[in-house]
Formats: structure tokens, sequence, C-alpha cells
């Protein structure tokens, strides 16, 4: 008889650490993707490719990654993201030293697995969570992330001496980093996911409940808890996205240094992480709904203040940590609702359409910020934006009014 708390101890343990360790290295690619593209490409123009790619190869793996959790597991899935953003990684250097931006492109697309699978072990956080503390188990995961992103940016230079010093091609160094922090996550995941919480959660659901369908976009299809808590998901992350890339562009342009750039960035990312594990405790005591609506409150304050305080450097980054809190929440309670909408045989399709959406969205209001930007100014997206959060909030009362949330197997 496996003692299912002992054993969700464990899985937590090590997602947490895998988290840990997958920031890191997505955090050094971040980095240095961008110059790196910029070099190899020949030109600043393909200096944003690095990180649509990366997002790009997020939102592709997600599906496979999703039905290889529905067949073998979470472990097999899991690890399986992090050997391929491994060979991304290796992949990029190669092509840095060769100078070959098509396969530099590629390499970045398949480390963009790591994002996918971080993405993903905070829904393996919830597989044998009670339902009284889902959210919260979900928001730890995702919380944990936060110590390897801030560490990640702040390897690169020591990254950049080491690699001058093995001979590695210019901009490559940093990667060192990824390639042991991937590896490590390979390990991680092997020992610590055993036995397999999805395939544990699975075996012990009732019988009745175990109904495979085709996948997350037939969930979608025919659910619509389960459409309201993706878009949800997906539409906080495009608002996030769509006026965070652009901070840098606006505060730059308007004589803001570049350290002053770089912390107003990193208040927001503490933003995003910081309060996680607030929020989880908060969905699981209010309910998801209540804290999908405090989310998008603070969006819509930050977006507000962004429309009429973009002059302002103080005013600008108010607005971004508000958004990075505001997100937190969107996400953590529309993730915990995605979880509750479908029974145990069903949650695995339907998390991976859920992170496919979610960085496609992100892909999208990233591409279009920019020319946004161009046409009606910092002010204008802030106020474009709020159209994300309008959706989110009306979708929100028609789902709340009509109480629709039926219990499902869990």
């Amino acid at each position: 008889m496996i003692d299912l708390q002992r054993l969700q101890r464990r899985i937590l343990t090590g997602l947490i650490v895998g988290q840990v360790l997958g920031g890191v290295g997505v955090g050094a690619v971040v980095s240095v993707g961008a110059l790196l593209a910029a070099e190899v490409g020949g030109s600043n123009a393909w200096s944003g490719m690095a990180a649509t790619m990366s997002t790009l190869g997020a939102a592709v793996f997600a599906i496979p990654m999703a039905r290889a959790a529905n067949r073998r597991g979470r472990r097999i899935s899991l690890t399986t993201g992090a050997v391929a953003a491994l060979t991304g990684v290796l992949l990029a250097t190669f092509a840095a030293a060769i100078l070959s931006f098509p396969l530099l492109l590629v390499g970045l697309a398949l480390a963009g697995a790591a994002s996918a699978a971080n993405l993903q072990a905070r829904f393996a956080a919830t597989d044998l969570s009670a339902p009284d503390h889902r959210a919260r188990h979900l928001s730890i995961v995702m919380w944990s992330t936060t110590i390897g992103a801030v560490a990640g940016p702040n390897l690169v230079e020591p990254g950049e001496w080491l690699g001058r010093a093995l001979g590695m091609p210019h901009l490559t160094g940093p990667f060192l980093f990824t390639i042991v922090a991937q590896a490590l996550v390979v390990v991680v995941y092997l020992a610590a996911l055993r036995p397999d919480p999805l395939l544990t959660a699975l075996a012990d659901a009732p019988p009745r409940a175990v109904q495979p369908r085709s996948g997350g976009f037939a969930t979608l299809r025919e659910n619509a808890a389960a459409r309201h808590a993706v878009a949800t998901v997906a539409l906080s992350h495009a608002t996030m996205v769509a006026l965070m890339s652009m901070t840098p562009v606006h505060l730059y342009g308007h004589g803001a240094s570049l350290t002053i750039v770089g912390f107003v960035i990193s208040l927001h990312i503490a933003g995003m992480y910081g309060l996680s594990p607030v929020f989880g405790w908060l969905a699981d005591r209010w309910g998801s709904i209540r804290v999908i609506y405090l989310g998008q409150a603070m969006l819509f304050v930050s977006l507000v203040i962004a429309w009429q305080g973009s002059h302002s450097e103080f005013w600008v980054t108010v607005s971004l940590v508000l958004l990075g809190t505001g997100w937190s929440a969107g996400t953590i309670a529309g993730s915990a609702l995605v979880v509750e909408s479908v029974g145990i045989d069903e949650r695995a399709g339907l998390q991976g359409a859920s992170d496919f959406l979610m960085n496609a969205f992100a892909a999208t209001a990233g591409a279009l910020a920019g020319p946004v930007l161009s046409a009606i100014g910092y002010p204008g997206l802030g106020v474009a934006c709020m159209v994300f959060v309008a959706v989110v909030v009306a979708w929100t009362l028609v789902r709340s009014r009509a109480a629709v949330l039926a219990p499902v197997p869990r």
C-alpha cells in the first residue's frame, strides 16, 4: 500500500529541485539568446528571434509532452523535455561555432522544451494533491522557479569567463550552466518521480472515471468550464507578455539607463513569482473564481497606470510590479480551474492544450506589441491590453452566474 501523503511530499521536493535547476538553465538561455541571435544573424534586427523561437518551442513541445505524460507518466514526460532542452543548447553552441543562424534557431526552439517542462511541473504537483491543497501545491512549485530565474541571468558573466577559458564560441559560455542544470534535472526527475504521480493517481481513480478521450482540444470543444479556465490562463499571460516585452524599449527610449531597466524587470519578475504561495493559499481558501477577479483587478490597475503614468519611471515600475502579481494570481487560479474542470483521466491532455495556447498567445501578443507600440505608443499599448482583461472578467461573470462548474470525478 502506497503512502500517498509521503509520496506527494517526495514528488513536491523533486519538482521544486527540478524547477530551481530548470530556471537556472532557462535564465541563462534567455539572457544571452538575444545577443547570440544578433551576432550570428549579423544584425540587431534578429535579436527578438531568440525569445520568439524559445516561446514557440515551448508551445510545440506542450502537446507531445502531455501525450507522453498520459501514456507513460510525468517522469518520462518531464525527463524527455529536459533531454530535448539539453540537446537544443548543445546544438545552439555548435551553431555559434560554425555561425549557422538557421541551426541556432532550431537549437533555441529545442531549448524551449525546458519552459514546457517547467510549466508541466506545476500541474504534476497537483496529481496526488487533495482538492483543498491543489492550488497551494501548484503555486509552491511555481514559486521555486524564482530562484533559478533570478540566478540564471547573474551567471552570464562568470559563464562567459569560463567559456573563454575552455575555448568556447563567444557568448556561449553561460550555456555551460544550462547544460549542467538540464543534465541534473534529468537525474532528479528520474530518481524523484518514482512511482509516477500521474500513473499512481490514475490507478487510484474509480474505474468509471477513467474514460480517455482523444486529447486536450477535444476536451475544450466539449467542456465549457475547461474553455474558461484555459482562456483565463492564456489571456492573463498574453496581457503580461505584451506590456512587459515593450517596457524595456519604452524606458530605454525615454532616457532610462540599462541599470534602471534591469531593476524594473527584476521587480516585475519578483512580482510574478514572489507571492505565488499566497495566491495558491487564497485560491484554496476563497475559491479560484475570486482569485481570478483579484488577478484581473491588479492587471487592470497596472494597465491604467501604464496608460496614465508612462512618463514616470516610478509609475512604470509600479505598473510592472502589479502586472507581475496580477499575472501570478490569474495564472495560479486559472491553472487550478484547469485541474478542477475535468477528471484525472483528461487532465494531462487538457494541461498540454493549456500550455500550448498559453505560449501561442504569448508569442502572438509579443509579436503584435511592437507594431502597436510604434503606432500608438506605450500608453496606447496599455489601453489595448485592457481588452484581454475585459474578456476574462466578462467570461468569468458568465461562468459564475450560470453556475456551470459542476463537480467532476477526482
